[in-house]
């Protein structure tokens, strides 16, 4: 989350707004590091993010035997696509990325880096948008098969691939114009929307759990892949799906139960599930960064004052509304500062 002045183009903050940005109310005064606890839960998210990167460090050795590694931490069958190929090349990039991004993230959180280490917050904040994207690339290359590669699972992440790039792009655009406020904006809806990726394995884990009380929904799984789950135990696989000996590109219907004891069951249960708690996390998370940024309106017409200062010193054109802002691109009246109203 960029919400200073990243990538500024190499103009520099004035003193008089930096002096009016160490005001803000949204950081503790008692403690720079901060934010007040009833104003910001974005550093809450922040930390969110932070915890499950942290976390999946241990993903970034990606064919392993060691029990942390991807190979064998993914969902069983799983690794039956990504050993080869170029779904080996789409999920290398993707964790190779976005655990880095998550990481880097919550730096952007920080009050104190964005007033007393601007150049940090410009470059760390370019490294992410970087980064995300990069992982996006590799999002798109694996959505064919992750978690089954479903119809919803692949509109979800091609859905998200869309937000992410357009929200990075727009408030890279902003910062470049000095237009805090909405550099601030698209950065908060960009990661919100890469945040889905938490709220979804929630969702996931408890939808799995209530079809599989239900006990009556069932999934297509690929021959190849239950073979290769079962490549230990050729006479369990024999028995159970007897057409799938030789792992063959047959698909075949597989009970979706997580308490069923078998590998493939608790896949069938996370294939259906998947797509579906992606899409409800994209709703939270949408209607979730939108009501924010309206209960922080004090906060964005701070910076749009900033902003003000920046680009008039800068010598742009319409100062205080030089980036896309809705009184330039919408039917908003148009936005003037205190000084200029006195």
């Amino acid at each position: 989350m960029i919400t200073g002045s990243c990538g500024s183009g190499g103009r520099s903050t004035t003193p008089s707004a930096l002096r009016k940005a160490t005001t803000s109310p949204f950081v503790s005064p008692l403690n720079p590091f901060r934010y007040a606890p009833t104003k910001n839960p974005v550093f809450i998210f922040g930390g969110a993010m932070l915890g499950f990167s942290l976390a999946r460090i241990s993903y970034l050795n990606i064919s392993g035997d060691a029990p942390s590694s991807f190979k064998s931490g993914a969902v069983a069958g799983e690794w039956y696509w990504y050993q080869s190929g170029i779904h080996r090349i789409g999920i290398t990039l993707h964790l190779a990325t976005v655990v880095p991004a998550g990481i880097l993230m919550v730096f952007q959180f920080l009050p104190i880096i964005r007033y007393k280490a601007i150049l940090f917050h410009r470059i760390n904040g370019s490294i992410i948008i970087i980064l995300a994207t990069l992982g996006n690339i590799g999002a798109i290359m694996v959505a064919r098969r992750a978690f089954g590669g479903t119809l919803a699972t692949q509109s979800a992440i091609g859905t998200l691939v869309i937000v992410t790039t357009i929200s990075m792009a727009l408030a890279y655009y902003n910062i470049k114009r000095l237009q805090i406020d909405q550099h601030r904006a698209w950065m908060l809806r960009a990661m919100f929307a890469l945040g889905t990726i938490i709220t979804l394995r929630i969702i996931m884990s408890i939808s799995a759990g209530i079809i599989s009380s239900i006990g009556s929904y069932s999934a297509v799984m690929n021959c190849g892949e239950i073979a290769f789950i079962y490549a230990k135990s050729t006479t369990t696989l024999q028995s159970r799906y007897p057409m799938c000996v030789g792992g063959n590109n047959t698909d075949v219907v597989v009970k979706a139960d997580l308490n069923g004891g078998f590998s493939e069951e608790e896949k069938a249960s996370m294939v259906l599930t998947f797509g579906m708690a992606w899409w409800i996390a994209i709703t939270m998370h949408s209607v979730g960064v939108e009501v924010y940024l309206r209960l922080t309106a004090a906060e964005a017409e701070r910076l749009r004052v900033v902003s003000y200062e920046m680009q008039k010193k800068a010598g742009m054109r319409n100062p205080g509304s030089a980036g896309l802002t809705a009184d330039r691109m919408g039917d908003a009246g148009k936005w003037e500062s205190r000084q200029d109203m006195a």
